[in-house]
């Protein structure tokens, strides 16, 4: 029977749902991208080669398989032309199976220029952005002058857009010597880069529909963690996008029917990157251990992400919002040395214990974690395939996140390779 799934991160984003994705692909017919941007990386090793995408969608490594981005997500053409010189590099044939909306509004070099001023500008309380423009690049989309791939086509009407761009974003371009102020500039690359997206364009909502129709399988794939969802996350320490299952009926142009299943990938502690509250992060030699083993460091920018302790209330946030089926749980070899480890179970807030988020999500930085502690299995499980083959405190440790949030397991990661990896 066919299932479409919608992999959505239960975090703060990199869970892992790039190798997710990955794995998944490999029994769907189509793959399609609903929202973010350059900001996000999936990684993949296939055999002894680790690939970084941002903005492909993750099945593009699978031959045959169809690969969509849609108008949720705001596009690099730049960063979008290195991942496909990348895969050419490869020997990774993507012509005739990669598409894009019409509709998907670009990041171009001035929405990097905005953002660093703004993020300057904000000080010690700055949002600690990528830097990527993906802000500035959905402020332009919701206030409907966004610049979108169909313009790429129409010169004339590129330009007369991007002309009004230099009149609306005076205070950032005018006499600035960074040349990603320099629109004119931007307009002639963007012709080059016209010929790249030509063969690329169609009506993905209707293309997605048509699958559907034909009795395809269709995997949904999402950037960042639910806990960075722009309306349901930490705002404004979030990105500026749904990150949440609504974002790909919206960010697809699909109906709720066309998903069958969702699947929520889930790190066996925490991280996040960039500034913004963090109840159960670890400033102390544990927190360095699970940054050091986990290799916990940004695809997209390589800066260390702050580590922590799972987080079951955060957990149960996301799972609800997305109405979670079943979870994904990765790096659990991460955790294979420590002598016991610990769960966050509850806050304390103002004295009173919480088992969900505080109403006004600003107050989570003033929460205290209130931990259960659980035994570790100092046990090697790098590579294991099999549920049974884990050490039972492994076991254990997994049965207990899946008891309090009230899903089944479907895979658990015990590697960064394809093959590492428990179906259960």
């Amino acid at each position: 029977m066919r299932k479409n799934k919608i992999v959505v991160g239960c975090q703060w984003g990199d869970e892992g749902k790039g190798k997710i994705v990955d794995l998944l692909a490999a029994e769907a017919d189509v793959v399609a991208r609903f929202q973010g941007g350059a900001n996000a990386g999936h990684t993949i090793v296939v055999g002894d080669k680790k690939y970084i995408l941002h903005l492909i969608p993750s099945g593009i490594m699978h031959p045959g398989k169809e690969c969509y981005v849609g108008n949720g997500v705001v596009l690099d053409p730049y960063a979008f032309k290195e991942e496909i010189d990348l895969l050419t590099d490869q020997g990774i044939d993507y012509k005739g199976r990669l598409w894009v909306s019409p509709a998907t509004n670009l990041v171009l070099p001035y929405h990097k220029l905005i953002e660093d001023v703004e993020e300057r500008s904000r000080g010690a309380t700055n949002l600690d952005t990528t830097k990527r423009g993906i802000g500035p690049a959905y402020v332009d989309k919701v206030a409907r002058h966004g610049i979108r791939v169909v313009d790429l086509l129409a010169p004339e009407r590129l330009k007369k857009k991007l002309d009004y761009q230099k009149k609306i974003k005076t205070k950032y371009l005018e006499g600035s010597a960074d040349e990603r102020a320099d629109i004119d500039r931007t307009y002639n690359e963007l012709l080059e880069l016209a010929e790249l997206f030509r063969p690329l364009v169609v009506d993905v909502s209707l293309a997605l529909r048509r699958a559907y129709d034909n009795g395809k399988t269709i995997l949904f794939e999402g950037a960042q963690g639910c806990m960075l969802d722009v309306d349901l996350g930490t705002y404004p320490f979030a990105t500026s996008s749904n990150t949440t299952v609504g974002g790909a009926l919206t960010g697809l142009g699909i109906g709720l029917k066309m998903i069958d299943q969702v699947l929520g990938v889930v790190k066996a502690y925490t991280t996040r990157v960039g500034a913004g509250p963090f109840p159960t992060e670890l400033v102390d030699e544990t927190g360095e251990h699970l940054r050091e083993v986990g290799q916990e460091f940004g695809a997209s920018t390589g800066r260390p992400r702050r580590c922590g302790w799972l987080d079951m209330v955060i957990l149960r946030h996301t799972v609800r919002v997305n109405g979670v089926d079943s979870i994904a749980i990765t790096k659990l070899d991460v955790l294979d040395s420590l002598e016991e480890i610990k769960v966050c179970t509850a806050y304390e807030l103002n004295g009173e214990t919480i088992d969900q988020v505080p109403l006004d999500l600003t107050r989570l930085s003033q929460v205290k974690p209130i931990y259960r502690t659980l035994p570790g299995w100092q046990s090697d499980t790098t590579g294991t395939t099999s549920f049974d083959d884990l050490p039972l405190k492994a076991r254990d440790y997994l049965n207990f996140i899946a008891h309090d949030l009230k899903v089944d397991i479907a895979l658990v990661s015990t590697g960064a390779k394809r093959t590492e990896t428990i179906v259960i």
